[in-house]
């Protein structure tokens, strides 16, 4: 899961300086969905945040609190780093 994660922030860290409307913040929410044929997930807050193809979704599912960092890149918000909020 941390080497994930870490592929995640660096696929993010390379990609960011390339758009320069990208805006980088976090959430805490509880999942509404999750939905692994369109790599997304819906949070109660009526958001759809993507992830990347080789996003894990293990102990993902409704229900699940969650403390999501995203970056918002041409109107779509991407999970750079995911942690379960126990």
């Amino acid at each position: 899961m941390r080497i994930l994660i870490a592929a995640l922030l660096a696929t993010a860290s390379i990609f960011s300086p390339l758009s320069s409307w990208a805006q980088s913040a976090d959430v805490e929410a509880t999942i509404k969905k999750v939905d692994m044929k369109s790599f997304s997930l819906t949070l109660d807050d009526g958001k759809i945040y993507k992830v990347s193809e080789e996003f894990n979704f293990e102990g993902l599912k409704a229900g699940v609190k969650v403390l999501v960092f995203f970056t918002v890149v041409d109107g779509n918000r991407v999970v750079d780093d995911l942690q379960i909020v126990q």
